[in-house]
């Protein structure tokens, strides 16, 4: 496992440093000056200076940190542009190299499974792969959460429970993640099978995804079983509990339910032939969720 910070601290760093070294140098610059601009050793600058630092290959080619570095010494020399503005220059630099750049390729050939992901910018927080980890490691952190709960078994249904969490943009069960199977009380305790995944969840997420047609902001449902209780408890907490039609399509009955308030806390349905009572917590990401349950327990 390489992050791409260790690309920027190995490889560019050392690269533009010597570079920029040289240029400092060209301009006239003292080794002791060129020390005070970039914040570094003397001994340093030396180094950099007589090529005792490696430099790579690939981003010594490239015309936008040849450009970027004729630019800093220039207006570092003159006086024009002080150190922090070449700081604030290079960092946004670096973020575009990260972003699809020289950077992301040399991560791609670091680590060659990246390259699997399309259009992969290592610093993009939009990005596939990255909102994909994070769901998943919200999921793992509210499994946690349960796992760590005095009691939880006790509000696991006999069907079992489960922790979901979509994608911001979410269509489809396949941009869901959840516990493969379900989370069940073995002996009083909650038992996770499995790491979470995604597509593993149909029915828990399709209620999530239900209730996000109908309007609601929430990312993540746990459902746990109904008793009046647990209705109250989530009540007498603060939270809005809104009852739906077990009898009707999820759909259908989620739409209806949440008409008059997509800002439900949680939904509950008190059973029908063949169908068990539950109620489901929603909330924006699995860890708040669990911390509902249990915070009603």
């Amino acid at each position: 496992m390489r992050f791409v910070e260790e690309i920027v601290v190995d490889d560019f760093l050392p690269t533009f440093r010597s570079l920029l070294a040289d240029a400092l140098r060209e301009r006239g610059l003292t080794q002791s000056e060129v020390a005070d601009l970039l914040g570094i050793s003397q001994s340093a600058v030396s180094k950099y200076v007589h090529g005792d630092v490696e430099r790579h290959a690939d981003l010594l080619d490239h015309r936008g940190l040849n450009e970027l570095v004729e630019r800093l010494a220039d207006g570092l020399a003159s006086g024009e542009m002080s150190p922090v503005q070449a700081l604030v220059e290079t960092e946004v630099f670096v973020r575009e190299l990260e972003q699809g750049g020289a950077l992301a390729k040399l991560h791609e050939d670091a680590v060659p499974e990246l390259s699997a992901f399309d259009d992969f910018a290592v610093h993009d927080p939009d990005s596939t792969l990255r909102t994909a980890e994070q769901t998943l490691a919200s999921v793992r952190r509210g499994l946690s959460v349960l796992e760590n709960t005095s009691g939880f078994a006790t509000l696991i249904p006999a069907v079992g429970s489960n922790l979901v969490q979509c994608l911001p943009d979410a269509e489809g069960i396949e941009d869901v993640a959840a516990v493969p199977g379900r989370i069940l009380d073995v002996k009083g305790r909650a038992t996770i099978p499995a790491e979470p995944e995604f597509g593993v969840s149909e029915h828990v997420a399709t209620l999530l995804l239900a209730a996000r047609a109908a309007g609601s902001d929430a990312r993540a449902v746990l459902n746990v079983r109904y008793d009046e209780s647990v209705v109250a408890a989530l009540e007498d907490a603060g939270y809005t509990a809104v009852e739906f039609d077990a009898g009707e399509t999820v759909e259908t009955a989620v739409a209806a339910a949440l008409a008059d308030d997509p800002g439900a806390d949680a939904l509950y349905q008190t059973g029908a032939m063949g169908i068990e009572p539950v109620v489901y917590l929603l909330g924006d990401d699995a860890a708040s969720v669990a911390e509902t349950a249990r915070e009603i327990l």
